[in-house]
C-alpha cells in the first residue's frame, strides 16, 4: 500500500474518531468510583480483519483508531493513566512483515498525535525493552516523550517489545547488582524497594484490566502489578472497542468490591 492511502486511512479514521467522541454517551459514575489507572490488552486485530476477509494487517490499521477513541475518552473522563499493551516480547514470533508493519504503524501514530498530546495535557510514557526496536522509531518515541514530559494530565504508558517475566528478572538484575556493590542491604529489600525497580518505578498499579477478544488469560502482561486489578474481558475485537464498551467496563468496574485480601465490614 503506497504511503499516500496510508496516510489517508489515518486521516479519515482520525476524523471518524473526533466523530464518535462527540456522540459518546454521558458517563453516570462518579469520579471517585472510576479506576484511576485502566490497563488494557488490545487483542483480536488480526481476527477481526480475517472475518472481514481482510488481511491481518488491516486489523492492526482499524485498531489505531480504536486506540485514540479509548486515550481521548480517557483524557475527558479524568482517567490518571492508560497503559496499552502495544507490543510484546513474544509477538516477535509473528511474520517479519507483520512486525515490521506493526512498528511503522506505531511509529505513525506517535509523530501524527503530538499535537494531540500536547493540546490534551497528555504524557506519554513508554516501558519495556529497546533491544530489537529500530532506531528511526526510537528517535520518534523519544521525541514525543520529550516534548511531553511536563504535561500533567493523563499519563499515556505504551508497552512496547514487553514481557512481564522479563520486567521481574530486569528489576531482580538491578537489586541484584546494588547488594553486591554495597548499595542496597538484602535485610532492606521489600515490595516497594522491588516496585521501585520495575520498568513502572512511580506509576500507580492497574485497577482496571480490559482485555478485548475474549481471551481469559494476562499473557505476560504487568504481572506483579495487576495482584489486585479488576479484570473485565469482552469478546469485542479491539478494532470495535469504543467509548461505550469503556463506559460498561468503568460501571462495571465501580460496582465491584475490592478487599485487597481483607474483609468487608457488614453494615451493624
Amino acid at each position: 500500500m503506497s504511503d499516500s492511502r496510508f496516510e489517508a486511512t489515518l486521516d479519515s479514521q482520525n476524523l471518524m474518531c473526533g466523530e464518535l467522541l462527540k456522540t459518546s454517551d454521558a458517563l453516570d459514575v462518579p469520579p471517585e468510583k472510576r479506576p484511576r489507572h485502566i490497563a488494557a490488552i488490545m487483542d483480536g486485530n488480526g481476527r477481526w480483519a480475517q472475518r472481514r476477509g481482510l488481511p491481518r494487517i488491516e486489523g492492526h490499521r482499524h485498531g489505531v483508531a480504536a486506540v485514540r477513541r479509548t486515550v481521548e475518552e480517557c483524557v475527558r473522563l479524568g482517567i490518571e493513566q492508560l497503559t496499552l499493551y502495544c507490543l510484546s516480547s513474544e509477538n516477535w514470533k509473528r511474520p517479519k512483515f507483520e512486525l515490521d508493519f506493526l512498528l511503522r504503524l506505531l511509529e505513525q501514530y506517535i509523530v501524527e498525535e503530538r499535537g494531540t498530546f500536547t493540546e490534551n495535557n497528555v504524557r506519554v510514557q513508554v516501558i519495556g525493552r529497546r533491544e530489537g526496536i529500530p532506531p528511526e522509531v526510537q528517535r520518534e518515541l523519544d521525541k514525543t516523550l520529550q516534548l511531553t514530559a511536563n504535561n500533567t494530565g493523563l499519563c499515556l504508558c505504551l508497552a512496547v517489545n514487553y514481557g512481564g517475566r522479563v520486567e521481574i528478572l530486569d528489576a531482580v538484575r538491578k537489586i541484584a547488582e546494588k547488594v553486591v556493590a554495597g548499595q542496597l542491604s538484602i535485610n532492606d529489600i521489600d515490595e516497594a524497594t522491588f516496585s521501585d525497580h520495575l520498568y513502572t518505578a512511580g506509576m500507580p498499579d492497574p485497577d482496571l484490566l480490559i482485555r478485548t477478544a475474549g481471551e481469559q488469560r494476562v499473557s505476560n502482561f504487568l504481572l506483579w502489578q495487576i495482584s489486585y486489578a479488576e479484570l473485565w474481558i469482552t469478546d469485542v475485537c479491539w478494532p470495535d472497542f469504543n467509548e461505550e464498551l469503556l463506559h460498561q467496563a468503568i460501571r462495571d468496574y465501580s460496582r465491584r468490591v475490592r478487599r485487597f485480601g481483607g474483609l468487608v465490614r457488614s453494615p451493624s
